[in-house]
């Protein structure tokens, strides 16, 4: 048996994480976490739950990063791991360096974000090829990314190989209605309808800027209608919350943290996700998940979506940055019940296989077995 250590930075909750936890084999690999964060969370309460030893190694910026990589060292050098994996950038850096330093020879780290350091932050990009070079082995989840590392960063080839993300499709498309209820109550007790979800950082690349006025304009024809915003907080609030300033109060809700996303999805009419170009989204899990939960959705194409996403066979593909076509897709979803209908069933079976966990799971244990 493989003694495997994942080291996970600034999660408070993954169903990601917590499906390829549970469904690696247990017959071949020992599980342990490092979790890098300053509290504890639903992740971390998981995780202990589930019987996997968890250790949390407080970092809450770049002032902690000598004393996480100590700390994490420490836990790492007498334990004989086979394998390291990281996920995210503080932990790739940080974990990376401490499993290098305690002469771990199987190091892997999966990239996580694609051009965001390239774009807007410069010096930043060192670390990642600094990352790079203290990989053995780098996951790509999609086509976007591998061509990042190969092209803009000259990563080695035969590090990287493509593995996309799994997941439980069937969390998504079967219907907890009790759940449903329950956060219908919470988010929307007013009933108001139709109802567009997003779920996404207030962050500048995701877009949100441009939906915004798109359901500005929706309103006018569909008066009752509200705005979700899932996962409402970031670095771009500022410029968000003016936006939705000249919104009425009853037409939008902000929802910062939602533990029970799956469900979540069961309450929008339709899900809107547009990032700004098309290399900003690394993967983008939400393109799989809205599709899987069967809710018709608007998207740009950026990440996995320029892999699987065909404009009006499984969502209608907006351009970037656009308003006025934001508010078209939505018309005519919400006005065409063929066109809606048709989405939602090409859209779910265009996930069905390309993204199934199983599939993931076999290509990581493909790679920590060579």
């Amino acid at each position: 048996m493989k003694r495997l250590l994942f080291i996970i930075s600034n999660i408070d909750k993954s169903i990601g994480f917590e499906s390829t936890a549970l469904h690696l084999s247990k017959q071949k690999y020992r599980q342990d976490f490092i979790l890098l964060h300053t509290k504890e969370t639903e992740f971390e309460r998981y995780l202990i739950s589930s019987g996997f030893n968890v250790w949390r190694v407080f970092y809450s910026s770049k002032k902690d990063l000598i004393s996480a990589i100590v700390s994490v060292f420490k836990i790492i050098k007498n334990r004989r791991y086979d394998i390291v994996h990281t996920h995210l950038f503080e932990a790739s850096l940080i974990g990376l360096l401490a499993a290098k330093l305690a002469k771990i020879k199987t190091r892997i780290h999966t990239r996580h974000h694609a051009t965001l350091h390239h774009d807007r932050f410069p010096m930043a990009v060192y670390y990642d090829r600094y990352i790079n070079y203290l990989s053995t082995d780098i996951v790509a989840p999609s086509e976007n990314i591998y061509n990042i590392l190969i092209n803009r960063e000259k990563c080695d080839k035969a590090k990287v190989r493509i593995i996309h993300h799994g997941f439980d499709l069937d969390l998504f498309e079967k219907r907890n209605e009790q759940a449903i209820e329950r956060l219908k109550q919470k988010y929307n007790p007013a009933t108001k309808k139709p109802v567009i979800g997003v779920i996404s950082r207030y962050t500048e690349w995701k877009g949100i800027q441009f939906i915004i006025p798109a359901f500005k304009q929706l309103l006018v024809t569909y008066p009752n209608a509200l705005l979700i915003l899932a996962n409402a907080r970031g670095d771009y609030s500022g410029e968000i919350k003016s936006l939705l300033s000249d919104l009425p109060d009853d037409s939008f809700r902000e929802i910062e943290f939602e533990e029970d996303v799956a469900s979540l999805y069961h309450l929008f009419d339709v899900f809107v996700h547009v990032p700004i170009d098309l290399y900003s989204e690394a993967f983008g899990q939400i393109y799989v998940e809205a599709l899987a939960a069967g809710v018709p959705s608007i998207f740009s194409m950026s990440g996995i979506a320029k892999e699987f996403i065909v404009n009006q066979q499984n969502a209608l593909v907006v351009e970037y940055k656009n308003s006025h076509e934001i508010h078209a897709a939505l018309v005519d979803i919400l006005k065409n019940s063929s066109v809606r209908d048709g989405l939602v069933k090409k859209g779910r079976s265009s996930v069905s296989t390309l993204f199934e966990l199983k599939k993931m799971i076999l290509g990581l244990e493909a790679l920590y077995d060579k």
